[in-house]
């Protein structure tokens, strides 16, 4: 009569098959990692090649590389008892080495979410927000406050409100310093789906590829109290795209003096649904 498995030898099959998938598990951890890094410098302009490393090789032979460069590749040559042991060693020691993702507390009723910062001690301090009485503000390069309005943490976007216009004057709150100017060495840009309106201009503006025709947007704004002051004015818009800087909407004296803005405006909406604001993104920390 046959003897059955002993348990010793079910537990040790357990323990090899548990190594195996642990070490499969972090090995496509490892060609995650890279698929996205590949494909976010693919969406920021560099199709071919992320750290210098042409794109059309295999993945898994990057990662294979990477598990290498870690000194883990020893492991695939290893029984599946001390695969074990060097695993746990190995995530334990990763673990140790990240830093701590903790949100920020809300400001008044806004949540900040990671990595947007409003302090020293939570968030990454290169995406500094600002909690000033209640309320979330950005901080531009000039050194003004912008109120702002929403936070979409899973598109990496930010809504900051429009700088006021004044009635009188037809000039931007934000004219004495040359309108809106983000710090290009932080991780802010402006979003492609803002739709600039700039008011008061002075003729030099009609040599420009901006619509400054009787159906620009501009021309509903006028209609309303908000854009009352610039009525008569010269005005255009134009949507803000990669040909024009992602860093800065400009007003000046002798120029335009006043602007406003709309995220994604649609020709149906009437000018009392637009949703007025300027919309900024941020690249994601790695």
């Amino acid at each position: 009569m046959c003897a059955g498995p002993r348990l010793h030898d079910i537990a040790l099959r357990e323990t090899a098959l548990l190594s195996e998938f642990i070490f499969v598990y972090v090995f496509r951890i490892l060609e995650h990692i890279l698929i996205n890094l590949a494909v976010v410098n693919w969406l920021h302009g560099s199709p071919r090649s992320y750290f210098g490393v042409d794109l059309s090789i295999n993945l898994r032979h990057l990662a294979v590389r990477l598990l290498a460069s870690l000194g883990l590749f020893p492991l695939l040559f290893l029984n599946s008892r001390v695969k074990m042991m060097f695993l746990v060693v190995f995530l334990l020691t990763l673990l140790s080495h990240v830093p701590a993702l903790d949100a920020c507390p809300k400001c008044g009723n806004m949540l900040v979410p990671y990595p947007l910062s409003t302090s020293d001690n939570c968030g990454n301090p290169r995406y500094r927000i600002y909690c000033n009485n209640g309320a979330l503000e950005f901080l531009s390069a000039q050194g003004l406050y912008y109120r702002i309005l929403s936070i979409n943490p899973s598109a990496y976007k930010l809504v900051i409100r429009p700088p006021l216009i004044g009635k009188d004057t037809c000039y931007s709150s934000d004219l004495s310093v040359g309108g809106l100017r983000l710090d290009e060495n932080l991780p802010f840009n402006i979003s492609v789906r803002n739709t600039v309106m700039l008011f008061n201009c002075s003729d030099n503006i009609l040599l420009s590829p901006l619509n400054c025709s009787s159906t620009s947007y501009c021309r509903q704004y006028e209609e309303i109290e908000e854009g009352s002051g610039c009525k008569g004015t010269l005005c255009c818009h134009f949507l803000k795209d990669a040909s024009m800087t992602s860093h800065r909407i400009r007003v000046r004296v002798g120029g335009c003096t006043a602007y406003t803005s709309v995220v994604d405006i649609k020709p149906v909406d009437p000018v009392d649904k637009w949703n007025y604001g300027i919309e900024l993104q941020w690249m994601p920390p790695y």
